[in-house]
């Protein structure tokens, strides 16, 4: 296997979890807290920190300390132009699937 394809298949496993796909959505806004994050989300620190954790593994997310504080951006806006995309998609196959079935 080539290895741009290798890599390739890594992002999209970086990116295969609803919840990873909604933190990288609240860092559109700019950079937050881990705190932040998990009360919106409205989930655990710990099952944020790990989603974070595959995140900035998968070079997605930068992570910045303040004191005792950890803050998190996007390591690159593109991101968003993919899930954007995936977005756009998704939309264009449910319209798709109404139209059959209202067709039937």
């Amino acid at each position: 296997m080539p290895l741009l394809s290798k890599l390739k298949s890594e992002l999209f496993k970086a990116l295969a979890h609803p919840i990873r796909i909604e933190i990288l959505e609240l860092l559109t806004e700019g950079e937050l807290c881990v705190c932040h994050i998990y009360e919106e989300l409205e989930q655990s620190q710990s099952n944020v920190s790990q989603h974070l954790s595959k995140l900035k593994n998968a070079q997605l997310v930068e992570a910045r300390k303040d004191g005792l504080q950890v803050y998190y951006s996007l390591k690159d806006e593109k991101i968003i132009e993919i899930i954007g995309l995936s977005k756009e998609i998704l939309l264009s196959q449910i319209d798709e699937a109404r139209e059959s079935l209202t067709k039937e």
